[in-house]
């Protein structure tokens, strides 16, 4: 697919690579430059090669857009629960149980098979490749909303947004004990468990994160809690609550030996929440996903205790 890029005014002296990022359409400034490394931009038929080059109004390039190459992933029609979707993301809610990434044990029947399958035919290539672009994660255990771009530049743009902390996630958790003060903030760096390096924990040499929390409702040994992250670190909800000594009911990690009761098989842990901003339109967007079945029936049962 050919694109034709006529400089504006206002644009007289940027960056090449710069000026067709904000007039092209679904490519990211790093997608550009490798477009111009591979010679398919062209000024005057000729092929250019400097992202340094300064441009000046009235001319015009032309980007020749590779078909996306079809992604190594099979796709599979798997359901999802869409809560909206336009040209250029999805924001759906993933149940518990979920994996997101194929990955060795589960090179099959993931979020990523399922979103090959539901947007064939839109995705327009993250890098060249022709797959669905996870700007964050949650566990497998996890149940919640998530965003995912299907284009380069909308993947670029919400990924800032993640690491400027202008993408805003909520969490309900449930979790053992009454936290004190019930709302209050968690401030100590996460990273790896020295000990055990598939966990995560407080480190003093890992990164910095932060957890904003509040106590919604207590029952006689547990408590039902909101967290706000204002950072993204792996596992931080679950690593910064038990470091306060009120660790996720049901964690298999960072529980401890307390079993979950009632049969509850999955760490207490939903993304309730998300707030970002349009990477097209700039509308500010915010969605909700009511708390799932099997933790309405988990708090239910600590009630009535």
């Amino acid at each position: 697919m050919q694109q034709h890029l006529t400089i504006t005014e206002d644009m007289a002296g940027q960056r090449l690579d710069k000026a067709l990022t904000l007039l092209a359409e679904g490519l990211s400034r790093a997608r550009v430059q490798a477009l111009l490394e591979e010679g398919r931009i062209t000024f005057q038929s000729r092929p250019l090669s400097d992202s340094n080059r300064k441009v000046k109004p009235g001319e015009v390039y032309t980007i020749d857009v590779p078909a996306a190459v079809s992604s190594t992933v099979e796709a599979e029609d798997i359901p999802l629960e869409v809560i909206y979707e336009d040209d250029h993301l999805i924001v759906l809610n993933k149940p518990a149980g979920f994996v997101v990434h194929p990955a060795a044990g589960h090179a099959t029947g993931t979020l990523v098979n399922a979103l090959l399958h539901h947007s064939k035919g839109s995705l327009s290539g993250i890098g060249g490749v022709e797959r669905p672009g996870i700007v964050h994660r949650l566990d497998k255990d996890t149940s919640g909303l998530m965003v995912v771009a299907k284009n380069d530049a909308a993947h670029q743009a919400l990924s800032s947004q993640f690491a400027d902390r202008s993408l805003s996630r909520i969490y309900m958790a449930v979790v053992w004990g009454l936290p004190l003060p019930p709302t209050g903030r968690v401030e100590a760096p996460i990273g790896r468990d020295p000990r055990h390096r598939q966990r995560m924990a407080v480190n003093e040499k890992g990164k910095p994160a932060a957890t904003r929390y509040e106590v919604i409702q207590t029952m006689k040994s547990t408590s039902l809690v909101r967290c706000q992250l204002e950072t993204g670190r792996t596992h931080q909800v679950r690593v910064h609550l038990a470091h306060i000594g009120h660790p996720l009911v049901g964690d298999p990690v960072y529980g401890g030996r307390r079993k979950a009761p009632y049969g509850f098989a999955r760490q207490a842990l939903h993304a309730a929440g998300l707030k970002l901003i349009h990477p097209v339109s700039g509308e500010k967007m915010e969605f909700s996903a009511p708390l799932p079945q099997d933790m309405v029936e988990l708090i239910e049962a600590f009630a009535a205790q």
